[in-house]
């Protein structure tokens, strides 16, 4: 069970939202390079990141941040935020990712998924954000009327690298993830699955392990490392225990 804890930047800042609300987020005083070396320091090998700037522009705003990272840390770093063309996933695949993450240009345009899983062998993983079962694009505000499962069962041949799961209703709630929703999904997918939104105790983690479902491939935390609520010394415990 790989554990990847998380960094959303936002104005050069690690910040944090509920239910993806950019009106009902939270600043962190560290910056995210300080808080990608305080992971490394802890043993983390993964780290899922967030471009917020990226998720409202389109753009690799902070492509700058990513390089340093890369370049300072040894992370196998999945980035996510607004790709939407094939010139953005160059970017980030150049500076050194190991996934680059396609959420609503994925939806919106199938084949822009397919062909990016083509051009870019084992560097796509597909974000699926859902509400209800039903899968939400652009920031979250729009409700896509795609059941998660159909549209899986449509690109599932496709060849992406890894799926990040996402339950809106839970992220940044501190609720606990949904891991019925997210087992169904994972028993659904050619690719291995990664657990999102709601991580709220290391309880959690020990339960996605307990879970012993061979195609969840890891489990991203975030508010809860920012809030305190689950310490990075007993997280790093966790990892591959």
């Amino acid at each position: 069970m790989k554990i990847f804890p998380a960094i959303d930047v936002k104005d050069k800042k690690c910040v944090r939202l509920v239910k993806g609300d950019f009106d009902n987020k939270t600043e962190y005083e560290i910056s995210p390079i300080e808080q990608a070396g305080k992971y490394k320091d802890h043993g983390f090998k993964n780290l899922h990141i967030v471009d917020l700037d990226g998720a409202l522009t389109g753009e690799t705003i902070n492509i700058d941040i990513i390089e340093e990272i890369v370049s300072k840390f040894d992370l196998e770093i999945e980035i996510g935020g607004g790709v939407r063309n094939f010139g953005s996933i160059q970017k980030y695949v150049d500076a050194g990712v190991d996934k680059v993450i396609l959420g609503s240009a994925a939806i919106k345009d199938k084949n822009f998924l397919k062909v990016a899983c083509q051009k870019f062998p084992d560097k796509i993983a597909l974000g699926l954000d859902a509400k209800y079962g039903y899968l939400s694009v652009s920031g979250w505000k729009e409700n896509s009327n795609l059941k998660t499962l159909d549209f899986l069962k449509d690109v599932n041949d496709f060849g992406a690298s890894r799926l990040i799961y996402t339950d809106i209703n839970r992220d940044g709630m501190k609720l606990s993830p949904n891991f019925d929703e997210t087992e169904n999904v994972a028993n659904n997918s050619n690719c291995p699955v990664i657990i999102s939104g709601g991580v709220s105790s290391i309880n959690d983690i020990k339960k996605a392990k307990e879970l012993g479902n061979k195609n969840i491939e890891g489990i991203i935390v975030g508010k809860a490392i920012y809030d305190g609520d689950i310490k990075l010394d007993e997280l790093a415990k966790e990892i591959d225990a």
